[in-house]
């Protein structure tokens, strides 16, 4: 069982956002996104995050779930305010940027427009 407190859906996907994706990172905005960021961003169309997001919890993409490692200290901040942070899937457990998570170092699905992206907490 877990708490789903933020679910999102993908409406676009920057023209340069592969690129990130071969780097193991994601990176995620509201569609307030600035244009200097718009062509490496997944953009998603809003939702309120609920509760603060913690090492331990879960992120889902498209049913693929990653535990989540680290949490930089402006991630929150910067998700309730842009629907922003970056999502780094490289196992790593300290990041020394602010807005970063880590996530476990697996796979990362395919992400398209109407993928649908949360953060659970296991119960």
């Amino acid at each position: 069982m877990t708490n789903t407190y933020y679910n999102v859906n993908v409406v676009e996907i920057g023209s340069d956002a592969s690129l990130m994706l071969e780097e193991k990172m994601v990176i995620l905005f509201n569609n307030t996104v600035p244009e200097d960021l718009r062509s490496i961003a997944f953009v998603h169309d809003g939702g309120e995050l609920t509760d603060e997001i913690k090492a331990g919890d879960q992120l889902v993409i498209d049913g693929d779930t990653f535990d989540i490692l680290f949490v930089g200290d402006k991630v929150n901040e910067t998700m309730r305010d842009l629907g922003h942070a970056t999502f780094h899937f490289n196992g790593e457990t300290i990041s020394d940027l602010p807005g970063t998570v880590c996530l476990e170092d697996k796979s990362i699905p395919q992400i398209s427009e109407n993928s649908t992206i949360s953060f659970n907490r296991p119960r």
